[in-house]
């Protein structure tokens, strides 16, 4: 920081503060408008600066409060960062010779070029994407080196030595962009960084006061400063020396001792303060208090709230203080909120709010630097008809214009693969010339006929070919009402025309600004309606003003960079909108009649300062957040920063504990508000309430709980103790009821009889996933397809290279599925080692003569009679039946996955392979597989460390009463669902749970099965 300046200091009336307690802006307004004696027409006589535009407006409003009504003339008022010439006129002839300000966009274009053409220098960046953070980055120290005034082409040489590792010297060579390359362009062009300019500016308004005072009688007053880069404090010394001039400051810490105040670490809440006196060679104890209410103002909070505060923050050299005596703890209106995560806090907060502005005439505000808890809290007011001020705004980022470009970008980058691309036409705003129902229709229509399951190839052909594989069948009857679909290939023409200008640029890789312009064109397109032009959907209101603005600069600007692929639209757009706000409307969607509410308030830390209100709630505090986390950034470590003279990086931290202090002291009654969690994950309360907790702790004393979240509960949960509820019992009528199920369906209907009910009666059958891998289904099918090819070209005889052909018939089939080549080649020795253990196999048992033909994948059906209801079907599909010399019959079953047990096979629990049995001895299948049957063998084909495993389940005596039982069982489940008392429950045995429970979220069965395991425990 700059150094005092030697000579006179101000008298003590010249720089003041003003008690926590007082509201500051009235008490500025008052004091203004006494020293002319209240007279309306020279109050307007003066200027006043403060240190944002929120306080410039605030003060107004606290002048028009004093006015009553009355006419008034009011001072000139204006935040410091806009003394600019064009604005106020007030720089004088040094700032009309000022080179203009960069663009911000050009800039970092330019910047980013710069970082590109670095090659290596600082990691491997090759894109615009990876490009424009780093950019951003070098900016961001430009402008704070700017600010602290610290030359770093005369400083960063000297930044690193041998004490510092390797690679902070060679982040110091890439810093000759900011050191020389990025000096010598702003000289070529005629321009100055922004941020340079300003300082130059308030330089300049500091020489032009200096030299031509104020008329008479004209005040000059600097206002609600609590600390100062160089500059700034060169115009408020240069304010203490005028005539008028005064300096009227937050509240500072009077009451602490000498020793203490010296020594302030930065993090510190009086920190700031303390180096803005010593800059201006101001001493603490000159300074006047004004801690008197003006006249009809009740006070901002109770005057010990804040020697609470001050204490419970005390540095760490001063804890010793906390032993001495002191008068009980300030707590009136001071409580405190523990929520279990962000969304509790958020409907909390919003009660709060909601029950704040009750009481006529009183504010109620939100101060957070967490703009994803304003934007929650502000949709939880938005419940009870409160649309709150948001005067922070939302990320331009996150507004559905912006994430509209962003998935338009990352569906062409993926191939239009079914996840993105459904992402982007299910979004609100795409419509492709259709109306929004009939796109969204239309898209449901594409995802249930095409995108289900495995993956369609890439591009809008690979779309097109898999939709020549459905029938038009499966397209009418998915019609969705009202809005009816249009015809998919109709669809998908009209899709190809909207994206064909980005498409065009996907094969390969274009001029950033033609991949702009052709992102703009392809979403103009895709939010076209059958009414609206697209371009007004998009560009129109705040939002969409803001996103046109930002987009024709990138278009402007970004002609420098080189060419890039289309995916790095994505990173470009998302780093070039980072910390770009506009006016927040979130609240506002949908509800575009109704008026923001003239007491509520969502503030952020800057917005917050030297306001007032009846009820304050500081939320998200919590580590991280406010505080937030100090970072040096990515150029220098600490030690260098020190070298060269930039600020801390816990000056952040300082700041933030006086933004805290400030608002804790700013209204009458204040919750602190502090989430268990946070994304997820624990979160760790602010330090200053791990503070005040000790220390209240220690007096015996603690704050206490605001009843906001026994509200939430009474709100939001039925009175009584939760009660699960009771499993389905549904008894659909016996004509509704299937009359004809398949094997596998069997086992499901014993362990899982309301999965049936859902499919056969409901009709409700589970969607296949989006991007559906192959899974163990597709691999039991190639080596079923497999080994049917086999037996049906070799079904009664073995060749004599009767493995090598069995394995090149298992390679064809995995061929013919066309897997994706990784997993090809992952399952290709595992299906190479089942040829060969069924070619091991099946030569043994050829040569023990058996068995004499082999018939594979034969369908088959068996009807029971003697029902009230009717026939009843049993139909089935056999893996593969063998029929020996003798005439016997040998079922097998191939299973690649899990094999079941013999005892559960015995007990009727898997009985596919029984029924089956059953089915051949009644004459169910082909006539060469009627006969009796011998044997039941599974055959478990993994192709692991141990290939295969066979499983006999039984033979001779066991198998006939086997086989009558199964087929006994059967009969009486029929005949049991024939009765239509009979439910159709769901999981009705414990231990014996379905294999794939598809239905079980439909069944609530993980809320009832819970209970019941308490019941049983």
């Amino acid at each position: 920081m700059a150094q005092a300046t030697p000579g006179a200091r101000p008298g003590a009336s010249r720089v003041v503060t003003i008690a926590h307690h007082v509201p500051f802006l009235d008490q500025l307004a008052a004091r203004w408008m006494a020293e002319v004696d209240n007279d309306p027409q020279r109050t307007g006589a003066g200027l006043i600066l403060l240190p944002s535009r929120r306080a410039a407006r605030a003060l107004t409003e606290a002048f028009l409060r004093r006015a009553d009504g009355r006419a008034l003339l009011l001072p000139r008022i204006a935040p410091i960062a806009a003394l600019d010439e064009a604005a106020l006129a007030l720089s004088g002839e040094a700032a009309l010779e000022l080179p203009p300000a960069v663009e911000p966009m050009r800039r970092l274009a330019t910047l980013t070029l710069l970082v590109l053409q670095a090659g290596t220098a600082f990691g491997d960046v090759r894109t615009v994407d990876q490009a424009w953070p780093l950019a951003r980055a070098l900016a961001d120290l430009m402008d704070e080196a700017e600010w602290a005034e610290c030359d770093l082409r005369e400083r960063l040489p000297e930044a690193a030595d041998g004490d510092f590792a390797q690679h902070w010297d060679l982040t110091l060579k890439f810093l000759s962009i900011v050191t020389g390359i990025w000096p010598t362009w702003l000289e070529e062009q005629g321009v100055m960084n922004p941020v340079a300019r300003q300082v130059a500016l308030l330089h300049a308004q500091a020489a032009h006061w200096r030299e031509t005072p104020l008329p008479k009688g004209q005040r000059l007053w600097a206002a609600g400063f609590s600390d100062a880069v160089p500059s700034t404090v060169a115009v408020l010394r240069t304010v203490l020396d005028m005539p008028g001039g005064r300096l009227v400051l937050t509240p500072v810490d009077m009451d602490m001792d000498a020793d203490t105040w010296a020594a302030l670490p930065p993090g510190h809440p009086q920190a700031g303060t303390a180096r803005m006196l010593a800059d201006l060679g101001v001493m603490r104890e000159e300074l006047e208090v004004w801690d008197d209410l003006p006249a009809g103002c009740v006070a901002a909070a109770p005057p010990g709230r804040a020697t609470l505060l001050s204490n419970a923050l005390l540095p760490a050299p001063a804890l010793g203080q906390w032993l001495d005596p002191a008068p009980p703890p300030e707590l009136r209106g001071l409580s405190v909120l523990h929520a279990a995560d962000q969304q509790e806090e958020a409907a909390a907060i919003a009660l709060i709010l909601r029950q704040a502005i009750e009481r006529p005439g009183q504010p109620a505000a939100l101060v957070t630097p967490d703009r994803a808890l304003a934007g929650r809290v502000a949709t939880e007011l938005a419940r009870w008809g409160v649309i709150a001020d948001d005067s922070a705004g939302e990320g331009l980022a996150t507004t559905p214009q912006a994430t509209f470009l962003r998935l338009i970008v990352q569906a062409v980058d993926a191939g239009l693969s079914p996840v993105a691309l459904l992402s982007m036409l299910k979004h609100p705003l795409a419509a492709c010339g259709l109306s929004p129902g009939n796109c969204r229709a239309s898209a449901r229509l594409l995802e249930r006929a095409v995108l289900r399951g495995p993956a369609p190839p890439p591009g809008i052909a690979g779309l097109r070919a898999a939709l020549s594989r459905t029938t038009q069948d499966e397209h009418g009857a998915l019609a969705d009402a009202p809005d009816a679909p249009q015809e998919l290939s109709a669809f998908l023409d009209r899709l190809e025309r909207a994206l064909d200008p980005l498409l065009s640029c996907a094969s390969g890789g274009a001029e950033v600004v033609d991949l702009l312009s052709a992102l703009v064109e392809a979403a103009q397109a895709l939010a076209a309606t059958d009414t609206e032009d697209g371009a007004a959907r998009l560009w129109s209101g705040e939002e969409g003003n803001a996103l046109g603005a930002h987009l024709a600069e990138l278009l402007t600007w970004c002609d420098v960079l080189p060419a890039q692929r289309v995916g790095a639209l994505d990173g470009l757009l998302a780093s070039s909108l980072a910390g770009v706000t506009v006016r927040g409307r979130r609240a506002l969607r949908g509800r575009e009649q109704v008026a923001v509410h003239p007491r509520v308030f969502i503030w952020g830390l800057l917005e917050a300062r030297l306001q007032t209100a009846g009820t304050i709630v500081l939320g998200g505090l919590v580590e991280t957040v406010w505080p937030p986390a100090t970072d040096p950034g990515p150029w220098m470590s600490r030690p260098m920063r020190t070298r060269i003279c930039l600020p801390s990086p816990e000056c952040v931290i300082g700041q933030a504990a006086h933004d805290f202090i400030a608002c804790a002291c700013a209204a009458p009654n204040v919750v602190l508000s502090v989430p268990g969690r946070r994304q997820g994950a624990p979160a760790v309360a602010a330090r200053w309430l791990v503070r005040l907790d000790a220390y209240l702790s220690g007096r015996g004393a603690g704050i206490a709980e605001h009843p906001a979240l026994s509200w939430l509960e009474q709100l939001d949960r039925p009175s009584g103790a939760p009660a699960p509820v009771a499993p389905p019992r549904p008894c659909p009528p016996v004509s509704m009821r299937p009359r004809s199920l398949s094997v596998t369906e069997i086992e499901t209907w014993m362990r899982d009889p309301y999965a049936i009910y859902a499919r056969r009666i409901l009709g409700l059958k589970r969607l296949a996933d989006l991007e559906e891998m192959a899974d163990a289904a597709d691999y039991g099918e190639i080596v079923h397809d497999a080994l049917d090819q086999w037996f049906t070209r070799y079904p009664d005889r073995w060749p004599a290279d009767g493995e090598a052909r069995m394995v090149r018939v298992f390679a064809e089939v995995l061929e013919a599925a066309r897997l994706r080549p990784a997993l090809a080649a992952w399952w290709a020795p595992r299906l190479e080692r089942i040829a060969r253990w069924c070619a091991a196999t099946e030569s043994g048992r050829r040569g023990d003569g058996a068995p004499r033909t082999v018939l594979t994948e034969l369908s088959g059906r068996m009807e029971l009679s003697g029902f009230s209801f009717g026939t009843f079907v049993l139909r089935g599909r056999a893996d593969r039946i063998d029929r020996d010399a003798e005439g016997g019959l040998s079922l097998f079953d191939y299973k690649t996955g899990t094999l079941p047990t013999r005892a559960s096979v015995l007990a009727g629990w898997q009985s596919q392979l029984v029924l089956e049995a059953a089915m051949i001895e009644a004459g169910g299948f082909a006539p060469d597989a009627v006969g009796h049957v011998t044997e039941l063998v599974y055959w478990r084909l993994t192709g692991g460390h141990v290939p295969a495993q066979v499983l006999d389940i039984a033979r001779g005596e066991e198998l006939s009463d086997l086989i009558a039982q199964c087929r006994d069982g059967l009969r009486r489940r029929v005949a049991a669902y024939d009765t239509a008392q009979m439910p159709y429950l769901s999981h009705p045995h414990p231990g014996q749970e379905p294999r794939f429970a598809d239905y079980a979220h439909l069944a609530r069965v993980a809320e009832w099965s819970a209970a019941r395991e308490e019941d049983m425990a």
